[in-house]
């Protein structure tokens, strides 16, 4: 018998007695964790006009603030990338609501009126809101003096709850109203207003970078509550809430508020009027 012959079995024997000793792979284990989710956009509305929420730097035009910070944060602990889009805010809760733009922050208070359109986070901060005037003002140190002098006209943007706060406090006749703060800021150091009246955490944005023009009068209105926006029924709202309990609880939103509105903060190359 020809040997190559002879020695074929014998060699297809020992494969087969190998593959049967070889290891095998461990079956799947359903309660192991599965691979991360493909990575995904998740759209956000910024005004780029609102200190220190969200601002174009004037030395390196990027764009700036706490929506930007916190939507970083969100996005690595939600497994997303955020993009932004800048839109007015007058058009910016319609935005949303229409499904434009995935969510919105910009320091909006949540209200029973907003949530008929539009889904709202549960709250990340608490405002006041509060009178800025020119740092040379002698007139009135306070909300109530200021509501006793009937020449003195305030300023306040277009929809915002603080234009409603404004008409309460003096009467619709003595509000005067802007499109967006810029403006507004403008107007007051142009001595065409007397008074705006503002969130105290953006207000304390627009007098870290002009504390030799501007500041904030002792007191304040009530507080309100601040949220993030999102188209109705959005499943990213319940992400979002999650992920804003986490922060709060390890510390960091209060890290992150601290540092955009902390009372003596100046925001690096936001506008200075």
């Amino acid at each position: 018998m020809n040997a190559r012959r002879l020695l074929r079995p014998l060699a297809l024997a020992a494969a087969a007695l190998l593959a049967a000793c070889a290891p095998r792979p461990a079956p799947a284990d359903p309660a192991a964790p599965s691979a991360p989710p493909a990575a995904r956009t998740v759209v956000f509305a910024v005004e780029n006009g609102y200190v220190p929420f969200n601002f174009i730097r004037t030395d390196t035009r990027a764009a700036e603030g706490w929506d930007y910070e916190i939507a970083a944060e969100l996005g690595r602990r939600l497994g997303f990338t955020p993009t932004f889009r800048e839109i007015a805010w007058d058009s910016m809760i319609q935005g949303v609501a229409t499904g434009q733009f995935d969510l919105a922050g910009n320091g909006i208070t949540i209200t029973e009126e907003r949530a008929r359109v539009v889904d709202f986070s549960a709250p990340y901060m608490q405002v006041n809101q509060r009178l800025l005037v020119r740092r040379n003002e002698a007139r009135f140190d306070s909300l109530a003096a200021f509501a006793a002098t009937p020449a003195a006209r305030i300023g306040a943007q277009k929809g915002n709850t603080n234009y409603t706060k404004a008409e309460k406090l003096v009467g619709p006749a003595r509000v005067v109203a802007f499109d967006g703060f810029g403006e507004l800021i403008q107007a007051l150091l142009n001595s065409d207003l007397d008074a705006v009246l503002i969130d105290d955490v953006g207000g304390q944005g627009y007098v870290g970078v002009n504390r030799d023009k501007l500041k904030l009068l002792e007191g304040g209105l009530d507080g309100q509550d601040l949220g993030f926006i999102f188209p109705k029924n959005s499943p990213l709202r319940a992400e979002v809430d999650r992920a804003l309990a986490a922060m709060r609880a390890d510390g960091t939103l209060d890290r992150i508020n601290g540092k955009w509105f902390a009372p003596d903060f100046v925001p690096a190359g936001a506008p200075v009027y």
